[in-house]
């Protein structure tokens, strides 16, 4: 509640589909029931365990102006890949070009620490720059991504409207902070919350990071844990090894 988190729309902007997550209305404006918000954000913090935890990335998608920070401050902290500036169309469905760009960044980089490089001219080595600027704008949140993410995280559905439909086309799970204006039907893990304001925002993706950082910390236990089992059975074959050689000797 401190966070504003039960704050919806106006209620001539609400979409009859958020009715069930709705607690009431209060001066014209829709009040998110909390204890939904809690229930589907223990469901979808579940699920996002699991498919961390199996070692595979999760997307954050958000490119409004209040969004972007904790996004970017989030995905970073957990080396997952995020978009805060424009989503490109295809940035999912056409992966294969988007990884053509990425190439492209990676070849630019490359080539600025040549020698040959060096020996541009200014007006060259500028439009190289700029090159280099635009994609890393673009494309610099997912530049380490080599194959499609397994879930996207989306603050605001109604904006990133292109992303959930690439996501839902190839069947990726999305989670995302679903307010009162937005259709919670299209997603497979809705988060009744208020979607515009910062802290808001920032406690239910700082909640999400969280719930990562676990997977992430449990799919190093169990890494660990099997090497260890593959070891101590190594380690039994070279001892029983070792017993057969007394035997015969």
């Amino acid at each position: 509640m401190d966070a504003g988190v039960h704050f919806g729309h106006l209620t001539r902007k609400w979409d009859p589909r958020m009715a069930p997550y709705i607690f009431m209305e209060k001066n014209g404006i829709h009040i998110i029931d909390l204890n939904k918000t809690l229930e589907c954000l223990d469901r979808a913090s579940a699920a996002l365990k699991n498919i961390v935890r199996s070692g595979r990335k999760v997307m954050f998608v958000a490119t409004k102006k209040q969004a972007k920070a904790i996004i970017e401050e989030e995905a970073k902290r957990l080396n997952m890949p995020y978009v805060t500036e424009r989503w490109l169309g295809g940035m999912l469905t056409n992966f294969a070009t988007i990884r053509k760009s990425l190439k492209k960044m990676s070849s630019i980089d490359k080539m600025m620490k040549e020698e040959t490089y060096a020996n541009l001219a200014k007006r060259e080595k500028l439009m190289i720059q700029r090159e280099r600027q635009k994609l890393e704008r673009v494309l610099g949140g997912i530049a380490d991504l080599t194959r499609l993410p397994a879930a996207l995280y989306v603050v605001d559905v109604k904006r990133e409207h292109i992303a959930i439909k690439e996501a839902q086309k190839l069947n990726i799970p999305v989670f995302a902070m679903v307010d009162t204006n937005s259709d919670p039907t299209a997603i497979d893990y809705p988060i009744p919350a208020n979607d515009d304001a910062f802290k808001s925002i920032a406690i239910i993706t700082k909640e999400i990071g969280r719930v990562i950082e676990e997977g992430l910390m449990e799919r190093k236990k169990d890494k660990e844990a099997a090497k260890r089992k593959e070891e101590e059975a190594a380690k039994r074959k070279a001892d029983e090894q070792a017993e057969e050689v007394t035997e015969k000797a």
